[in-house]
């Protein structure tokens, strides 16, 4: 039985409560972050947090705790939860308010809610398979740097890759590539790592920031600029990376192979930095 934090107190996930009239259920108004848990070690738990933060000024929600509360609850949550790597969900919506009204509602609590999961990365076999992917027009808000609850467009383009039994729906806007569905995406291009600029159009991750990272650490050619649709379906490796994905090879973009359409050898290098990388930082809580 999983244990769960919800405003204030934690509790078995059974026992977790939450009024229809939370604004969270009623117009997905509230905030969200997704932190890996490795060896117990919350991993760039600050960064989360600071994005979080971002994105709960962006919609205009006071943040209920601070950074070091955050950080004491997380630990604890971590703590009282079996798996030793872990994925650590946290959500802050605008609270309950007495009706339904799009305005804010005045001196209203936000809710506050937090729960663990195992943490499930690939496992080899599957990074060797690789993945397939789907193109999509990115019909989504012009906000998408804000990690906001508000998900269904998201959920409708991923749901086009699941139906095709691919790993993601890879979005394009106005001949550009932005993002996933619920990734980054890199592209590889003649040895060279091209990565989308962040922007009100891709949402910021952690791992994007640590695959660059590791790139400019070994001297990887590396560009960050926007990306055409050319360029993406010509690519000679595609990566989609986040928490749980880490770096995953696609080595078929709809329908037609990526490459050689097997994992590439700078994917290849890539997994092996960030896999070392994961052991050597990552479970130390670096």
């Amino acid at each position: 039985m999983s244990t769960v934090f919800l405003n204030g107190e934690f509790m078995p996930l059974e026992a977790a409560r939450i009024s229809p009239l939370d604004r969270g259920f009623l117009f997905g108004d509230g905030a969200y972050e997704v932190i890996p848990v490795y060896s117990r070690q919350p991993f760039r738990m600050r960064e989360h947090l600071l994005r979080l933060a971002r994105t709960l000024e962006g919609i205009r929600l006071d943040n209920p705790c601070s950074l070091d509360d955050w950080e004491a609850r997380i630990g604890e949550l971590v703590r009282l939860n079996p798996d030793e790597d872990q994925s650590i969900y946290l959500q802050v919506t605008r609270g309950v308010d007495s009706k339904r009204d799009h305005a804010f509602p005045k001196g209203v609590a936000p809710t506050v809610f937090m729960m663990s999961s195992p943490l499930v990365t690939p496992t080899t076999a599957q990074w060797e398979a690789g993945g397939t992917a789907v193109t999509v027009v990115d019909n989504r808000w012009l906000r998408c740097d804000l990690k906001v609850l508000a998900l269904l467009p998201n959920v409708l383009l991923r749901q086009q890759a699941v139906d095709a039994g691919g790993v993601e729906a890879i979005l394009l806007r106005d001949g550009f590539m932005t993002e996933g569905a619920a990734a980054n995406i890199f592209v590889v291009a003649k040895g060279t790592l091209l990565a989308p600029p962040k922007s009100h159009l891709m949402l910021p991750g952690i791992t994007y920031d640590v695959v660059l990272e590791l790139a400019e650490r070994h001297g990887l050619p590396t560009e960050i600029r926007e990306i055409t649709e050319a360029e993406l379906r010509g690519a000679e490796e595609i990566w989609v990376t986040s928490s749980t994905k880490e770096v995953f090879p696609v080595v078929q973009l709809d329908g037609k192979p990526v490459g050689a359409g097997k994992p590439g050898p700078v994917g290849r290098q890539m997994r092996g930095w960030y896999q070392d990388f994961k052991q050597g930082v990552m479970r130390r809580g670096g």
